[in-house]
């Protein structure tokens, strides 16, 4: 396996998000590119990623599945410059790593028997149901969690009519409102609530494009999709079924 990457600031984003959720990956290659997916220890997120073949200068590889600790391999990603290029080459059970910029810097990770179940990211999706979908700027979904992460530690998604609202409620309560002129809906009335401390882990991809896409359904889990150019990211989330808010 041999593969290089020109531009590897944004792998280097998403491996720091995802190690937020779990320590130890399987990362495999096929003729498509580079995927990864899994479940958090508690079983209440799943995460998918894929960066196609065509975002690659070099990819010479057969069917790869390579057990990765996140933690290691973030530490070595961020000596990555601004013009740095990455190459990936897997000997026995080692991955080197070479940085190359002005100077060439080479790293080798041991690969790992990853002890958590494999799962496919999008069979399981596929088997969920969604009434609604909202296409939001990144930015005011990311504004209005914040909001209600300091009156509460879960917030609703709401399907009220033409509005989509975001809300929170504990001793006191936050509430933004967006209307069909200000997100894209296609939806039906619904209500889930979903962890703030998952939501803000996910929300760090938000900051890698413009527009983020929500799936969700009446107390169902929620989807999240950022997609930027040569990359999908993608979050599940279980739903915080209570009687009350």
């Amino acid at each position: 396996m041999l593969i290089k990457l020109d531009s590897p600031a944004l792998l280097t984003k998403v491996v720091e998000i995802i190690s937020e959720l779990v320590t130890e990956v399987r990362m495999k290659f096929s003729g498509t590119g580079l995927s990864i997916s899994a479940i958090d220890p508690a079983n209440v997120a799943m995460v998918g990623f894929k960066i196609p073949k065509s975002a690659f200068s070099l990819f010479e590889t057969e069917q790869e599945i390579l057990g990765i600790n996140l933690d290691s391999l973030k530490r070595i990603l961020k000596r990555c410059g601004s013009g740095s290029s990455l190459v990936l080459e897997k000997k026995e059970n080692l991955l080197q790593i070479q940085i190359q910029d002005r100077i060439r810097r080479n790293f080798t990770l041991s690969l790992i028997d990853v002890e958590s179940q494999d799962v496919d990211f999008d069979s399981k999706v596929a088997n969920m149901e969604f009434s609604s979908f909202v296409e939001i700027n990144s930015v005011d979904l990311i504004a209005s969690v914040e909001d209600c992460a300091i009156v509460s530690d879960a917030c609703s998604f709401i399907i009220e009519g033409e509005k989509f609202v975001i809300e929170a409620k504990g001793l006191n309560s936050a509430r933004s409102e967006f209307s069909d002129d200000e997100v894209k809906i296609r939806a039906e009335k619904c209500k889930a609530r979903y962890s703030l401390e998952y939501l803000q882990k996910f929300l760090k991809g938000a900051k890698l494009c413009d527009k983020t896409i929500l799936n969700f359904a009446n107390e169902h889990p929620l989807k999240i999709d950022f997609l930027a150019e040569n990359m999908n990211l993608n979050f599940v989330l279980a739903p915080r079924v209570e009687t009350e808010d």
